[in-house]
């Protein structure tokens, strides 16, 4: 594996422009830029991809086991560590991935801010534990939240040699670190679980995995650690913003559980946890992770407005053509995949799986924003549309559990969604011009051909309802059957394959 050295120490960024003046012609840079891209977001996709498998076998043993009650404890504490977590974020890779070169001195600073954060984390989240345990009258939450803890020190501490392969867009790396961390969880989960460790055995999958992670980073990229401020500049002109953007986005994600935490029983916040965790699979195993590469992309690009427009749209279009599909999906066959994943403890938990998909079918319209707002270093954009959001939901998540329970808070959450969407296309045309008429034709295409899914996908369980056939049988069929007349529709409407990948062309 390399090492961090001089060679690392000398990297920068290069422009597209920058190449194209050495070589006379800005195609080649162009395409060695999208290739880069394309090269990135298939490693980034596929590292995401196999982690929420592991994640999702992991998940099937355990519910097999432990009980929704289980579950929806785990997710009570979880709550409290994620906020902490997430108040008191430094976006150590994203600030070294931005910068115009890197030096041992950054790396050094980056090191040092991850170990006074974890500190400071670990203190808060003692202090809160007994609190929090006593506004949920359940005093299993004070070691439960101390060990979950654990988890986001041990990331804060990942090796910030890492970001030599993310400034050359190599996202092989990171693939092997985490399936590696994934794997290893797993088998230590597992091993709790049928040692008698209970609902502990979850606990022990989120902190193992990043602990693993963590020191699996340091064989791949070694790094010795400095302690060293003398680089902070560089780090808390980016910060400031962005930490209060994440704190925000922190509530907001977290906010309907807390609610729910306090008024119904952990066995129902379990299997909303659980529905609410299969419906964002999307969005977290495709979105997420392609937008790291797709934001590197737009840094070497934030000069050329017009580049970055045309970017933009065509990320938002790729985005939004990957997850409403898949929304869809869940949504119809929500049902089928309960019934076919867990047992008869976890079928209520189905028709919270098939509404809340619906609420995140405009979810993935938000990452590229961030993407673009974070390469051009404007996060307060971000920061102000996570306040509206909050804002926005504690008063339709208030309202909606007083008149309809937890099917009310669902409700609220799709009220948000599509306001959201229009705040989200607001911010796109004041940040980078991309006009409400550009955007809105931009998702005609997708839009149209979702439509066409919906439609053969019902049609499907329709003519399916009076056959006797497995349910594993049945969900394939439905999904086969959507997923075909959705590539019709693009291809009939004139979508070209190369028009998904070329995104900064």
């Amino acid at each position: 594996m390399a090492r961090v050295g001089a060679t690392f120490i000398k990297c920068r960024h290069t422009s597209a422009g920058d190449e194209a003046t050495s070589s006379g012609d800005d195609r080649p840079a162009t395409q060695m830029l999208t290739g880069k891209t394309v090269l990135g977001v298939a490693w980034s996709v596929a590292t995401r991809l196999g982690n929420r498998l592991i994640d999702f076998v992991t998940l099937l043993v355990l519910a097999r086991i432990l009980t929704p009650a289980d579950f929806g404890l785990v997710a009570l504490a979880t709550t409290l560590v994620a906020i902490v977590e997430t108040v008191l974020e430094i976006a150590l890779i994203q600030v070294l991935t931005r910068l115009p070169s890197v030096d041992k001195s950054h790396l050094d600073t980056a090191f040092t801010l991850g170990l006074l954060r974890g500190l400071a984390l670990a203190l808060v989240v003692l202090a809160s534990a007994l609190p929090f345990a006593e506004i949920y009258q359940d005093e299993r939450l004070i070691p439960l939240i101390a060990a979950l803890a654990l988890g986001p020190i041990a990331r804060g501490l990942y090796s910030p040699g890492m970001v030599k392969f993310i400034r050359a867009m190599s996202f092989r790396e990171p693939f092997f670190i985490h399936t590696a961390g994934k794997l290893i969880a797993a088998g230590l989960a597992i091993a709790v679980l049928f040692a008698g460790g209970g609902y502990w055995a979850i606990a022990t999958s989120t902190v193992a995995t990043s602990a693993a992670s963590t020191l699996i980073s340091y064989v791949v990229a070694p790094y010795k650690p400095g302690f060293s401020l003398v680089r902070l500049k560089d780090f808390t002109s980016f910060l400031g913003w962005f930490s209060l953007s994440q704190l925000v986005s922190a509530i907001n994600w977290q906010i309907d559980r807390i609610l729910l935490g306090y008024f119904v029983s952990k066995g129902d916040l379990g299997r909303y946890a659980v529905a609410s965790d299969l419906a964002v699979l999307p969005t977290q195993s495709l979105i997420g992770p392609a937008m790291q590469p797709v934001m590197a992309a737009f840094a070497t690009i934030q000069d050329n407005p017009e580049r970055l427009r045309s970017a933009y749209l065509k990320a938002t279009r790729f985005t939004m053509m990957l997850a409403m599909p898949a929304c869809i999906f869940i949504a119809v066959g929500a049902d089928l995949i309960i019934g076919v994943l867990f047992d008869d403890q976890w079928q209520d938990a189905a028709p919270y799986l098939q509404w809340i998909s619906l609420t995140t079918l405009f979810a993935a319209y938000v990452q590229p924003l961030y993407s673009v707002a974070v390469a051009v270093n404007k996060v307060r954009v971000l920061f102000s549309l996570n306040t509206i959001e909050l804002v926005l939901k504690i008063m339709a998540l208030s309202v909606g559990f007083y008149y309809g329970g937890i099917f009310g808070v669902i409700a609220a959450r799709g009220v948000v969604s599509v306001l959201m969407l229009a705040a989200n296309a607001l911010a796109a045309r004041d940040l980078i011009g991309a006009s409400l008429g550009a955007q809105t034709r931009n998702l005609l295409q997708p839009g149209f051909a979702c439509a066409v899914f919906a439609a053969a996908a019902i049609g499907a369980r329709y003519l399916l309802a009076p056959i006797q056939m497995s349910q594993l049988i049945e969900l394939v069929t439905v999904g086969l059957a959507g997923g075909t007349a959705y590539l019709m529709a693009l291809l009939a409407t004139g979508m070209r394959p190369n028009e998904l990948v070329r995104f900064t062309k």
